[in-house]
């Protein structure tokens, strides 16, 4: 179990003491918060109430006369984003108070592997206890990797912008804001200019961002998907001879780039400069890395356990934190930690257990898992978030949690529930009895008169013996699935080999349909029939 002590205190390398001085007021904040959560909760709705005052919503659920926590709950319905859609509309096609007194200065677009996007208003104070939560992951990363703050910061996002809602507010990615709001001297250390995240081309995009930073000294690599760094670790691999040429003669022009208008090019070429190619092409050792942070929970865990291989020494993979375009949530502070402390002083969080009981934050229990309901001063009142989490401690009196999975993302026949989660640890344990290495897998069910799960694997030559080997695995870490295989009530799994290339063009595709490419998530369960033949076209397209 790691150590859950906060450890922000005044002493520490050089640049950590820097930052901490900085944020002197917002570190007592939240060590207070930490020891008293409940006190924090209380700000926490008042700040929100007095963001809600005059609007349509606080109308609808009577908020004038909320005072309390337990009231607010009373007042003010669960809801998903579905629910909530009249509200959303509204908001998107300018009208103003409909959930937030504060004007909305844009929309935040997000989608996952599957449904239509969501557009989600941006408050300025809601950006700003965004902002703060960033502030503490930073603080608390540059103490344990003082190297971190030395090199540049290779950060992928996606644009800020890219369309316009129905009443003119701008739509685009949460990374992209967060990057833009970042002060001057940070953006310093960004080796990619803004304007090749906004490239089309994803293939001319990945390529201009990776012929960026080899001729800079990258000390830290962010993304929220692991898979996302594998895929530059593999790009970086199959460009070499092309980034090579124009590493060699300071250029843009070879391999995707080739495609890129004219104009652009030209731009983005007087940035560049000559420098001598790698002779090993793995990120670890082309660049003095410190750290790697990306999601590690959750169907992410069995890409994180790829990712020493793929880039080429044992660096440091940090957690980014239990985040969502809704808001930061939870806040990792050691490189130990699965997931992060609760971010009491950024949002009001309720959970609901599996009777369907409701709790605080205070009120949550070690190694239950709970579904996480917020209320944010960007207007969303008890809105279903449809994460799954799970408490792993305590950090003082807070609870320390990990993100499981989304909500009913789970394969089920005959009461199995074979979760996300649940699959990627068998496909690593397969993986590593087997000693290959897939690029990305997809299960589903294939419903007859006995039941089965199908698993599509990207990256091996044998799907029976994988198959085998994850049925194996798959039986260790759920019993309700060994159960039923062993009373032969369901059959034995169907190995299935997908074209090489069918993650990528999957990622290229949901980029394409409008997804941020920071939250393209591989779907490593197809729940319906139209997710699966989201990678069948992909194979079918190579």
């Amino acid at each position: 179990m790691p150590d859950f002590t906060p450890q922000l205190g005044r002493d520490g390398n050089g640049p950590y003491r820097l930052l901490r001085g900085f944020g002197d007021a917002l570190v007592q904040r939240f060590l207070a918060s930490l020891q008293e959560p409940r006190a924090a909760q209380e700000r926490r709705l008042a700040a929100i109430l007095s963001q809600s005052r005059d609007t349509k919503l606080a109308t609808e659920y009577g908020l004038s006369s909320v005072r309390t926590l337990d009231a607010f709950r009373a007042a003010v319905p669960v809801r998903t984003y579905r629910e909530m859609a009249d509200c959303f509309e509204a908001v998107s096609a300018g009208e103003r108070r409909v959930m937030t007194h504060s004007r909305v200065t844009q929309l935040l677009e997000t989608s996952g592997t599957t449904g239509s996007p969501k557009h989600l208003p941006v408050t300025a104070s809601w950006a700003k206890v965004v902002s703060e939560a960033q502030q503490l992951w930073v603080m608390a990363m540059v103490r344990d990797h003082e190297a971190a703050s030395r090199g540049k910061a290779l950060t992928l996002v996606s644009p800020a912008a890219h369309h316009t809602s129905p009443g003119g507010l701008s739509i685009g990615s949460n990374t992209g804001r967060m990057h833009l709001a970042q002060p001057w001297w940070v953006r310093l250390r960004y080796p990619v200019p803004y304007a090749a995240f906004c490239l089309t081309d994803s293939d001319a995009r990945l390529y201009t961002i990776l012929r960026f930073a080899l001729q800079s000294d990258i000390s830290t690599l962010t993304t929220a998907n692991p898979s996302t760094v594998l895929l530059l670790c593999r790009q970086l691999l199959a460009w070499q001879e092309s980034l090579a040429a124009d590493l060699r003669d300071g250029t843009l022009r070879r391999g995707p780039a080739a495609r890129l208008d004219g104009r652009i090019r030209r731009k983005l070429e007087r940035k560049l400069k000559k420098t001598t190619p790698p002779t090993d092409w793995r990120p670890a050792k082309i660049w003095p890395l410190a750290v790697v942070n990306c999601w590690k929970g959750g169907p992410a865990r069995y890409f994180v356990q790829r990712l020493p291989d793929a880039l080429g020494a044992p660096v440091p993979i940090r957690e980014v934190g239990v985040t969502a375009s809704e808001g930061y949530f939870a806040i990792p502070l050691g490189d130990d930690w699965p997931g992060g402390v609760l971010w009491t002083e950024g949002h009001l969080l309720e959970f609901i257990d599996d009777a369907g009981g409701v709790r605080w934050a205070w009120e949550l229990e070690v190694g239950a898992q709970y579904r996480m309901i917020i209320s944010t001063t960007a207007g969303l009142y008890r809105y279903d978030l449809q994460d799954i989490i799970e408490v792993v401690g305590f950090c003082e009196n807070t609870p320390v949690i990990r993100f499981v999975s989304k909500a009913g993302r789970f394969l089920n026949a005959l009461g199995e529930k074979v979760s996300e989660e649940q699959i990627s640890l068998a496909v690593r344990d397969a993986a590593l009895s087997l000693g290959v290495a897939p690029v990305g897998f997809t299960a589903r069910l294939i419903m007859g008169d006995i039941p089965r799960l199908a698993l599509a694997v990207e990256g091996v030559s044998d799907p029976v013996a994988f198959a085998a080997a994850f049925d194996d695995h798959l039986r260790r870490h759920n019993i309700e699935y060994d159960s039923k295989r062993g009373s032969a009530r369901l059959a034995f799994p169907r190995g299935e080999v997908l074209p090489a290339g069918t993650y990528l063009r999957f990622r290229q595709q949901r980029v394409a349909a409008g997804a941020p490419e920071g939250q393209v998530k591989d779907p490593i369960a197809a729940i319906s029939g139209a997710e699966w033949s989201r990678i069948e076209d992909a194979a079918k397209s190579g």
